[in-house]
């Protein structure tokens, strides 16, 4: 059934890293069968006055180097629950990496390895997903690499030269990965480059997330809306801060923002400041785009910016219609933050070039990927399918083949009633056009990317070249639709 048809952190990251692991969450967890769709109602949910506001941005924590090896590093990521008092009604359990909300932060150099010893402190298996990072798929968090509950991993991958970027780190469990992700496990992932033209520039790390909080201060399980169109919260938090104050310490700042939201679209604005975007998810543009008065982040998509802010002015996510299904409440502005600029200083020269992107050519094989949804009633509940190629994601199937080394031209096509960004796994891509009502345009700019997210109606021609063999995935990354069917499986040789 169609859509037509069916329409009738927290109070501070800090104090979050200084809390002790508890043995295990005070609440189950939730768990439903593929297709089903959970009854809508969960409770009353916490007002959005119940977090405060305006609390000085904190960085992410970063993840310390256990190595003394020049280009190698070592350090260990534990999951587990921790306890959070967030409101008076009651604490909330969080799954955390080393008990940061959002987790730690990994920055090493391009051409680096890295050893990350994970350990699993929870009640559920899981994965880590090296999320955008070139790294062979037997160390990439796939679903059926899974580390069990009190069970050690360790994840070890020699980065290439080229690899600079904006990455992040996630688990990949099929059936669970929106609780885990929800619950609070992402972390974020910097490979630099020495060379960067633009690496004197200050950084700030932006990571977008959601919560869903209860009255009583627990996490909120999905509804059936959630199911169908992805989560989104009540609250929308950075660096697990609720509309915090980012206060500039120069004129221009490089800012890296994660959307790490299950589902939800930034359509960010930031008033009469300055902005220009060098980077996307795999590293700087080939020429900067100057003068954006907004951009669209879609889930699991990054950027880099280059922001200039003489006055105070606002972050906001103006409303985006993504199509959402059911019965929602309407779209409302939100707020983000507030910022706090810096009139005075040396203009920043931004190079007209970043750096130099090779469209991979001649392409030597051709693929097609379509997304639709279908909608059933069984026994009473609504059953809801999102599908890949008119498929659901089975882990026994390989549904496409890729050749090593060779230049691939992939079809991505919408036929769903609403927004979905594609995600392939272990390798960048480039988008060369998109067509859209009967109109086909060529990229405006040159990039790699791992994400691009397609409206209703949408296709995206991209190029890709595989550099490991093995079981790749793609997907949808709103993680309740991954959940529900809309993944594949690459099978590289």
């Amino acid at each position: 059934m169609k859509r037509r048809q069916f329409l009738s952190y927290l109070s501070g990251a800090a104090a979050i890293s200084a809390l002790p692991f508890n043995a295990m969450a005070e609440e189950p967890a939730h768990t439903m069968h593929m297709n089903a769709v959970p009854a809508k109602e969960v409770g009353p949910l916490a007002p959005v006055s119940a977090l405060p506001t305006g609390k000085q941005l904190i960085p992410v924590h970063p993840l310390k180097n256990e190595s003394t090896i020049a280009g190698v590093f070592k350090g260990t990521l534990t999951a587990a629950p921790i306890d959070v008092s967030l409101i008076d009604a009651g604490k909330t359990t969080f799954w955390s990496y080393n008990g940061q909300v959002p987790g730690p932060l990994i920055e090493v150099m391009a051409g680096d390895t890295v050893e990350i010893l994970f350990k699993n402190h929870l009640t559920q298996a899981t994965t880590v997903h090296w999320h955008g990072l070139p790294v062979p798929p037997d160390q990439d968090g796939n679903p059926d690499d899974l580390v069990l509950p009190g069970e050690n991993r360790l994840y070890k991958f020699t980065l290439p030269k080229d690899s600079a970027g904006t990455y992040w780190y996630h688990p990949h469990p099929h059936g669970t990965t929106p609780e885990q992700v929800y619950r609070g496990l992402a972390g974020v992932f910097i490979v630099k480059d020495p060379t960067d033209p633009i690496r004197s520039i200050p950084e700030r790390h932006l990571v977008v997330s959601d919560l869903k909080l209860l009255a009583d201060g627990k996490i909120a399980p999905n509804d059936a809306n959630d199911e169908m169109n992805g989560r989104e919260g009540q609250f929308v938090l950075i660096n697990g801060l609720h509309q915090p104050l980012i206060q500039m310490q120069a004129k221009t700042e490089r800012w890296r923002i994660w959307n790490a939201t299950s589902a939800r679209y930034l359509n960010l604005s930031w008033g009469n400041a300055s902005v220009t975007q060098v980077g996307t998810d795999g590293g700087l543009l080939e020429h900067p785009i100057v003068g954006l008065t907004g951009l669209l982040v879609s889930p699991a998509e990054r950027v880099e910016l280059l922001v200039s802010a003489e006055n105070n002015v606002e972050l906001a996510a103006e409303i985006y219609q993504r199509g959402k299904m059911g019965t929602v409440a309407p779209e409302k502005r939100l707020t983000l933050a507030q910022i706090e600029g810096v009139a005075e200083g040396a203009a920043v020269i931004i190079p007209q070039k970043l750096r130099s992107i090779p469209v991979p050519a001649p392409v030597k094989a051709k693929k097609k990927v379509v997304f639709s949804e279908l909608m059933s009633m069984e026994n009473g509940q609504h059953s809801m399918q999102f599908l890949i190629n008119g498929k659901q994601f089975d882990m026994n199937n390989i549904d496409l083949i890729s050749r090593l080394g060779e230049v691939e031209e992939w079809e991505i096509v919408n036929q769903a009633d609403m927004d979905h960004p594609f995600h392939l796994h272990g390798v960048q891509f480039i988008v060369m056009s998109k067509t859209y009502k009967g109109q086909t345009q060529a990229s405006p700019f040159v990039a790699r990317r791992d994400i691009v997210n397609l409206r209703s109606g949408e296709s995206a021609v991209i190029r890709v070249v595989q550099a490991f063999r093995g079981r790749r995935m793609f997907h949808c990354h709103i993680l309740e639709h991954e959940n529900l069917g809309m993944m594949g499986t690459l099978l590289v040789v």
